[in-house]
């Protein structure tokens, strides 16, 4: 790799110290780098990178920040076909595989080749209203949709390629790609699914059943989830959000439509680690003897 680009979350790395720090070691490597400007959000909430400010000719984007700044990074980028590599700044970091100590060698890993692309899935959500729909967007890790408001739970009824699957009264609902599948859906007492199968995981949120349990769908599979009506004096029953970005209120009857996207996340494998370690040194299993 010749040409970087380095996306920073400035709240995490003040004054650009690590940027730079990352910048001119290419520099002195004899390869360019380049700083695209970071934009906020209509609403306000967030910032984001304009995908036009990335030139075709860039081997990589460096994302520097932590899960978060990687999320919205590749939903950014997502029709760009440009690996990404997370520098953690963050706390967990499970998207963010870089360690500030591991910064200079695997930078070197980059130069020299020794790395490898990992395709990973997104899926994407519309959500219809009498038919209508009224919202489409993307995300790497999940689509949530919970209760609006703070009592009572909501009513989602799931199907699965138009056949009924489940009713759930619960606080709301995860579906989750494999990459997602180690946050909130894990949580939510999901399970954990290696990030090449291309599956979906369905999980229920705080479930008012002994029998509601996780489910484990494949990537043609189309999921359908429609909102019941339980509250009497309030419109929005739910909220539907893509990677915990807001995303727009639920009323009765609404139904979100959730499938793999035709798109994927490139993510830039090195160090030579396995998901399996990766796991245990994340969130902080045991080692053996």
């Amino acid at each position: 790799m010749d040409k970087f680009a380095i996306i920073t979350n400035t709240e995490k790395d003040k004054n650009y110290r690590v940027t730079k720090r990352i910048r001119e070691y290419l520099t002195k490597k004899g390869k360019s780098c380049i700083l695209p400007r970071r934009l906020f959000k209509n609403d306000g909430q967030g910032m984001f990178t304009d995908s036009g400010d990335i030139p075709e000719d860039v081997d990589c984007i460096l994302v520097l920040g932590g899960d978060g700044t990687f999320l919205q990074t590749a939903r950014d980028m997502m029709y760009r076909d440009i690996p990404l590599l997370g520098i953690n700044m963050g706390t967990l970091g499970f998207l963010t595989s870089v360690e500030l100590t591991e910064i200079e060698s695997s930078l070197d890993a980059l130069i020299q080749g020794e790395y490898e692309i990992e395709d990973r899935i997104m899926i994407q959500g519309r959500v219809f209203r009498n038919g209508e729909m009224i919202k489409e967007s993307m995300a790497l890790n999940d689509i949530v949709i919970t209760r609006a408001g703070f009592s009572r739970l909501v009513e989602l009824k799931i199907f699965i390629n138009d056949v009924l699957m489940d009713i759930y009264a619960a606080d709301g609902v995860i579906v989750a790609t494999p990459t997602g599948s180690t946050g909130y859906n894990l949580s939510a007492g999901g399970p954990v699914v290696l990030p090449g199968t291309g599956t979906m995981v369905i999980s229920p949120i705080c479930p008012h059943s002994l029998t509601a349990r996780s489910v484990v769908v494949t990537g043609k599979d189309r999921i359908r989830v429609q909102v019941g009506k339980r509250r009497k004096t309030q419109l929005e029953e739910a909220l539907v959000t893509y990677d915990g970005e807001a995303g727009v209120e639920l009323e009765p009857y609404d139904t979100v439509e959730i499938v793999k996207a035709g798109v994927v996340t490139q993510f830039v494998k090195i160090h030579n680690r396995s998901f399996y370690e990766i796991l245990r040194n994340k969130l902080g299993a045991q080692k053996g003897d």
